[in-house]
């Protein structure tokens, strides 16, 4: 049958193949999920439980508050520290994973033929994987900080977000701001969600595409320690992934943020790019 004969095909519809929720529910019941899920929720009980056998944070005596000398201080601080400890590394796993194990998966099964043969066009096929990828990953930056600042509350109470500059947030206004954090986090790990995406239409191993893409993460977060790289650095994505400190100020601060989004999508619009080129003309017979 011809591509024109199915497009004509009575009751066939593109932009109905493989509905968002028929992916989301597929990838939810991956048991990879769920341990991620367990591993995100669970962080901030560890956090708890290594503060109430270490005691307090006792770095506050050389004049400067950081966030984890605060950590204990309220709720707020609390969720803010595990976002601090996480950002790095942590959160760059959720995301390699949900979007790096999309289409690689389906190849390594052999599953990616047939559902092109169902016929789902290619481009709805990787809309729909990454647009839920993104959704998943997004689910496990708000579900970190949501546990986080819960289990804050109740061991240490609701109270003001202390800033590392000096000064508190009241707690209302403290909430607004990790949000604001939790915001940029996400943007700025889209470099990664888009690699991973890249690398997994290109390779019919998951593992390779997820590993490729926290490995060059990693690699970028080396480079942009080199300062003989001098203003080269700035183009790094890694460079301005802590420049959500500036939303924990008295004043917030907008430009390292805008600057550090605008690298980063501008990262995940040509990594995109090349995933749906790649993918359309890629053979998924052989």
């Amino acid at each position: 049958m011809t591509a024109n004969a199915t497009a004509r095909a009575p009751g066939y519809r593109p932009g109905r193949t493989l509905p968002l929720r028929v992916e989301a529910r597929r990838q939810l019941r991956r048991r990879r999920t769920l341990v991620i899920t367990a591993v995100l929720a669970l962080l901030p009980f560890v956090l708890a439980l290594a503060f109430a056998i270490g005691g307090d944070p006792n770095g506050r005596g050389n004049g400067r508050i950081t966030l984890m000398d605060s950590a204990t201080a309220s709720g707020a601080n609390f969720a803010a520290t595990a976002l601090f400890v996480s950002a790095g590394f942590l959160l760059v796993v959720p995301v390699a994973l949900f979007c790096g194990d999309t289409v690689a998966s389906e190849a390594s099964w052999s599953s990616l033929r047939y559902l092109l043969a169902a016929p789902v066009p290619r481009a709805r096929l990787l809309l729909s994987k990454l647009t839920v990828g993104l959704l998943f990953s997004a689910a496990a930056m708000v579900l970190l900080p949501l546990v986080a600042l819960g289990v804050g509350t109740a061991a240490y109470g609701w109270g003001p977000l202390q800033l590392p500059t000096g000064g508190a947030l009241p707690a209302g206004e403290a909430v607004g701001r990790l949000a604001v954090v939790v915001g940029y986090v996400f943007v700025s790990q889209l470099v990664t969600a888009a690699l991973a995406f890249w690398l997994s239409t290109v390779t019919d191993a998951p593992l390779g595409a997820v590993g490729g893409a926290v490995g060059l993460t990693i690699v970028g977060n080396v480079l942009d320690q080199v300062t003989a790289l001098g203003s080269w650095r700035k183009v790094l994505p890694a460079h301005w992934q802590y420049s959500w400190a500036d939303a924990l100020q008295p004043t917030m601060e907008w430009a390292g943020m805008i600057q550090g989004a605008a690298v980063s999508v501008a990262y995940a619009l040509v990594l995109g790019a090349l995933a749906f080129r790649g993918f359309a003309r890629k053979d998924v017979v052989s």
